[in-house]
């Protein structure tokens, strides 16, 4: 299902859901207690709907129908800077990166606001849910899945002196 805009109504009826569905994705981080939560997922999403809204529809009353404008433009300009916002949540602290996943969501964020500037609300739900399956459901695979950070426990029984030792073993 695809909006054509140019009614208002059908504009603000876009930016609505863009709202709504950078919002679910914010609540799901702001529950992780992640550095970017719902206020700033949802700003970017709905404003990466807002750029494309405008890009897309807003130039024909002041230029005319005369000049033909190429939204795409708007939209590449979009993605860079929100690629320079996401960098900002990503930490290094001595070998360990922190905030990939907060990174990849506030990119994918101004990707489902976009798609719902562009009219194409079913594909940024859909982009949404499956966003929600990554970040959940692949969240608590990767628990049971092997991984060189995490800390392992071994146990030493030392005969000689008749004593035990158990220590964890960070390496």
């Amino acid at each position: 299902m695809k909006f054509v805009s140019g009614s208002t109504g059908t504009e603000l009826l876009l930016l609505l859901i863009a709202f709504g569905l950078s919002m679910l994705i914010g609540l799901e981080r702001q529950l992780q207690q992640k550095s970017a939560g719902m206020r700033t997922h949802t700003l970017v999403g709905t404003g990466a709907a807002l750029f494309t809204l405008v890009s897309g529809f807003g130039f024909s009353t002041v230029l005319g129908t005369d000049v033909n404008l190429d939204p795409s433009r708007i939209a590449a300009q979009v993605v860079s800077g929100v690629g320079f916002l996401g960098a900002g949540v990503i930490f290094m602290r001595r070998d360990v990166v922190r905030g990939l996943t907060t990174a990849a969501t506030i990119w994918m964020t101004a990707a489902i606001g976009m798609a719902c500037g562009a009219g194409m609300p079913v594909l940024a739900a859909a982009a949404t849910v499956l966003h929600l399956i990554a970040v959940g459901a692949f969240g608590h695979l990767a628990r049971f899945l092997p991984s060189p950070d995490r800390h392992r426990a071994v146990r030493l029984r030392l005969d000689n002196d008749q004593c035990e030792l158990g220590e964890k073993i960070t390496s």
